[in-house]
């Protein structure tokens, strides 16, 4: 069977005459990212970037791959299979493997992890599996790093994966999966400066540590690029050693209550479970959500918000779990990318549910192109 994965990024014809946006002009309606003349809401934007060109980027990782002899075990993070969010993107990846590449559904184990857990506890889930014969095994979460490498060193016959993970001194038989979250994150805050109306704009970080700000420094810088003026908000729920900040939905919603309070009508999530209650501040306050890591439109667990979610930031963890499936599959590792960035498809952003116009795609993807090309480097440290 068959599966070709990779994203086409679509040249777009230039037409004898560019659409121009002036400087100055509104760009918070919603069917017009440009604004139109005469507008006098939303954000004074820089001029319109040339349309995209480029040749379609693709990957046939799993293409042609029977991994029906595999035993897949998958170690969540907090909050596991249906938190709309992380989880739910590894997941996929697995039900996608099944899918596409024969892993059969019952030779797969899933365990999960519990709140404010021991690395004794991380390392007997991992070890459950190992000694269950589970070959690969994905770890889905950078807390799980420690722990994986303990327990890889164990068995070391057996492939490990750790999905954000880093960690000195692991051994051959852990790949640690990393994304460019930062790109992804850049692309959404230009739908964010594009859609917002009052120009001031906020993001919610669920913990705050490196990973979570590599979120905070993309999205300014897309909405600094297209809006330079644009005032930006944000906030973490919690703090560097304390994971609650990912998994507490009441939390979630003060803080973006907070951010909404100093006038930001469109708020970004980097704060997994706890985005259901960032999303729940918008829908109360009557502003847009922009959701993170899987389509959060289309999840089941916060479709009562789906009416205020105008996008997510793809990170495209379902990928690299099928990636990694799939190299084993046929024992070729070294074929998986450094890092999951916009040229893999590794990140990206969603379009469901028609709140983003054909004009504020074009945008998203006349930037989304220089990106790939190296024209824009995107931050992944905040300036300020």
């Amino acid at each position: 069977m068959r599966f070709k994965r990779g994203v086409a990024v679509a040249a777009i014809a230039l037409t004898s005459v560019l659409s121009v946006v002036g400087c100055a002009k509104d760009s918070g309606t919603s069917n017009n990212a440009s604004g139109g003349s005469g507008g006098t809401e939303g954000c004074k934007t820089v001029d319109k970037p040339p349309a995209a060109e480029g040749g379609a980027t693709s990957s046939d990782a799993g293409a042609n791959v029977d991994a029906s002899k595999l035993r897949v075990g998958l170690a969540f993070d907090i909050g596991g299979r249906g938190d709309a969010s992380f989880n739910d993107s590894a997941a996929a990846g697995l039900d996608q493997a099944i899918e596409k590449m024969g892993v059969k559904k019952e030779n797969t184990k899933e365990l999960t992890a519990t709140d404010q857990e021991s690395e004794d506890a991380k390392q007997a889930r991992l070890r459950q599996l190992a000694q269950e014969g589970y070959n690969p095994i994905v770890a889905v979460g950078f807390a799980y790093s420690t722990s994986t490498v303990a327990v890889a060193k164990q068995y070391p016959k057996q492939q490990f994966a750790v999905v954000d993970g880093f960690a000195e001194g692991a051994p051959k038989n852990v790949t640690f999966l990393g994304f460019a979250e930062h790109e992804g994150s850049f692309l959404v805050g230009v739908i964010a400066a594009l859609k917002s109306k009052s120009c001031t704009i906020g993001f919610v970080g669920g913990v705050n540590i490196p990973l979570i700000q590599k979120f905070e420094a993309g999205f300014e810088q897309g909405v600094k690029t297209v809006a330079p003026d644009a005032k930006i908000v944000k906030t973490y729920i919690t703090e560097a050693g304390d994971l609650t900040g990912f998994t507490d939905p009441p939390k979630g919603q003060v803080a973006a209550k907070g951010l909404i309070d100093q006038g930001a009508d469109v708020v970004y999530h980097a704060a997994g479970a706890s985005g259901k209650g960032v999303f729940a501040a918008a829908k109360e306050a009557n502003v847009m959500a922009i959701g993170v890591d899987s389509d959060q439109y289309n999840q089941k667990t916060v479709a009562a918000y789906k009416d205020i979610i105008i996008s997510s930031m793809l990170k495209r963890v379902d990928v690299a779990v099928y990636d990694f499936i799939a190299a084993n599959a046929q024992n070729d590792l070294k074929s998986l990318p450094p890092v999951f960035d916009l040229k893999v498809d590794g990140v990206g952003y969603s379009t469901s549910g028609g709140k983003i116009d054909d004009e504020t795609k074009s945008w998203v993807e006349s930037y989304k192109q220089q990106i790939i090309d190296g024209k824009i480097k995107v931050n992944d440290k905040p300036t300020g």
